[in-house]
């Protein structure tokens, strides 16, 4: 049963820090890219951040310079690294494994708000 559980996420004034992390069970976690996607109230669910299995990353432009994802393949989990956050961050985060042409996995999400 393959399981993606995030972790994380809180309440946070603008300009500060969270790191989210996504731990991966059931899935040779090694092969597939994972992601970070956002969906905040009334919006679409967006992509904030990719890394592929060997590394290469890719960001949305709303989050370039400000935001960081990384992996660590021993511990089969893939952490987001917030930094200098706006209330326009506010959403529910969600993890994300991809395997293409296979389906994704989801997480169940964690809640970010960016608020004074």
């Amino acid at each position: 049963q393959v399981q993606l559980v995030e972790s994380g996420g809180g309440l946070v004034q603008p300009g500060g820090s969270l790191r989210l992390s996504c731990a991966a069970s059931g899935i040779a976690f090694s092969v597939f890219a994972m992601g970070w996607y956002r969906q905040a109230p009334g919006a679409q669910r967006e992509l904030v951040a990719v890394i592929t299995r060997t590394g290469i990353t890719n960001y949305a432009d709303s989050v370039k310079g400000r935001f960081i994802i990384s992996r660590d393949n021993a511990k089969n989990t893939v952490y987001l690294q917030m930094n200098s956050l706006k209330p326009e961050d506010t959403a529910v985060y969600y993890c994300n494994a991809n395997f293409s042409p296979a389906p994704s996995y989801w997480g169940q999400g964690t809640q970010v708000t960016v608020s004074s």
